[in-house]
């Protein structure tokens, strides 16, 4: 499993977390390096004006490569299901699953296919969201009242 220290060694396939407040944090697979620059592939909206929508959802949003750092200085490894899944080869399945999804467009959705889980679907195969899990008993009661009102 992968260090949790800030800038650690990185191996492409290992995830990146990018911490972002008390709750949330993005998540990239490292890509590897380009003329000497570390890039991560992450689930990312497309242009400015694609903000979250009403109850965390945008339609038009994309797997995108950019350079380690510019998603910030703060982050480190986080391979969080090596001991439940094995990693999936890099070079054979990652980085080819990889290049198919870059500039599709996807929709990102905060309960159900946020960065996290793109990051462990590339890296495992599965689709999986500590983050939300651990939060979710939280959010699921206010939002039981509006499933039940019709307003969600």
């Amino acid at each position: 499993m992968g260090s949790k220290n800030s800038h650690p060694q990185l191996f492409p396939g290992d995830i990146v977390e990018y911490p972002r407040n008390r709750y949330f944090s993005h998540y990239a697979v490292y890509y590897g390096e380009r003329d000497g620059v570390p890039y991560v592939a992450h689930l990312t909206c497309r242009d400015s004006d694609s903000k979250l929508l009403l109850f965390g959802r945008a339609l038009r949003s994309e797997v995108k490569l950019d350079p380690l750092e510019l998603l910030g200085k703060k982050y480190k490894v986080n391979n969080m299901l090596d001991d439940a899944f094995p990693p999936r080869d890099y070079h054979s399945v990652v980085k080819t699953a990889i290049d198919d999804m870059l500039g599709r467009e996807v929709t990102f959705d905060i309960l159900f296919h946020n960065s996290e889980h793109q990051a462990t679907l590339f890296r495992y195969g599965v689709k999986k969201s500590e983050q939300i899990e651990r939060i979710y008993k939280h959010i699921m009661p206010a939002w039981k009242k509006l499933f039940e009102q019709k307003t969600l």
